[in-house]
């Protein structure tokens, strides 16, 4: 019995290519559909061991065998080379017929090229030779890296945008059915999607705006992979690169951007001492002492930022007017 498997292996017949200039790796494409490069698309995690399975069918074939032969001689009361053939026959026979799936697996099965049933987990069993095609179809999450190198946005600035989609398969009878390579079809449709999301969009809303565009993502290839039995769990933006020379360009314009804020709030900070000084001028009787403390304020600001000292000439000749003369206040103000 012949079974072709969606897993997450990687299939002889689809090779890649892998571009040290290029952030993402290329895949050609194989000549026999319906096969998937995994190791391109997913990222897969611990693999079931099918050495219990094998055991399985080996221990059906020898009970199936035992019980034929046993049962052959019991009737016929000899062992013969058409018993012992008929006793092989039976036991291949029960053992092409029965199969087990896994807890993950939904096994498509075929009958005589029609899709009869849906099968698993579990035990299932199938006609040999009329449904020798089964399908196994893993409906655990699966993740898949995609990306869109340097794609113009709104603004026309070129952006690569690196992302990873987390999906599964509900419906095997429809992944199976309806789309020859589910799983690459779906990197091909989140690739598209993304590039159109960033073309609608300037390079700054990119940046700032990765939740509204992974919701946007989510909910284009919802509508898009519905019909082949896919359900589409989360979209995540992982990296956004912008040229050089305008990442340059955008710090100037935030640097500014900042310094425009910072100036405001200055004002805004004048504002408020300026109607604190006229409560002031209240209480010292004269605009001018309060405009004068005003600026010694000033003035201790520059001193504590700065850590310099501030002379001024003229308090020190005042200073010594009770001291000196006449002639010494001339002397020292000159």
């Amino acid at each position: 019995m012949h079974e072709r498997q969606f897993r997450g292996q990687t299939i002889a017949g689809k090779t890649e290519t892998k571009n040290p200039n290029k952030r993402f790796p290329m895949v050609t494409e194989a000549s026999e559909l319906g096969r998937i490069d995994a190791g391109a698309i997913t990222e897969s995690g611990e693999r079931a061991s099918s050495l219990g399975l094998f055991l399985f069918s080996t221990l059906v074939f020898v009970v199936v065998l035992g019980a034929a032969a046993g049962g052959m001689y019991a009737v016929s009361g000899q062992f013969s080379l058409l018993t012992a053939l008929a006793s092989f026959a039976a036991a291949v026979l029960v053992t092409m017929s029965v199969h087990v799936a896994q807890q993950w697996e939904r096994v498509v099965v075929l009958r005589l090229g029609k899709v009869n049933r849906v099968c698993g987990p579990g035990l299932f069993w199938t006609i040999p030779f009329f449904e020798s095609n089964t399908i196994r179809v893993d409906c655990r999450t699966r993740s898949t890296t995609f990306g869109a190198e340097e794609t113009l946005s709104a603004d026309l600035v070129p952006l690569t945008v690196n992302a990873v989609l987390l999906w599964m398969v509900y419906d095997a009878k429809a992944a199976c059915t309806e789309v020859a390579d589910f799983s690459r079809t779906v990197q091909l449709v989140a690739q598209a999607a993304l590039r159109d999301a960033i073309g609608r969009l300037t390079a700054t809303e990119v940046a700032i705006r990765r939740e509204q565009l992974d919701e946007d993502l989510k909910q284009t290839l919802e509508e898009e992979a519905s019909q082949w039995g896919i359900s589409i769990l989360q979209v995540k933006v992982r990296d956004i690169l912008i040229p050089a020379g305008l990442q340059n360009v955008m710090s100037l314009e935030a640097q500014a951007e900042q310094r425009r804020k910072a100036r405001l709030t200055l004002m805004e900070t004048e504002q408020d001492i300026s109607s604190m000084i006229e409560d002031a001028a209240a209480v010292y009787g004269s605009p001018d002492a309060t405009l004068k403390l005003r600026q010694m304020l000033l003035l201790s600001e520059v001193v504590q930022e700065t850590g310099s000292a501030v002379v001024v000439p003229s308090s020190f000749s005042e200073g010594f007017g009770d001291i000196f003369g006449g002639e010494a206040k001339v002397v020292l103000g000159n």
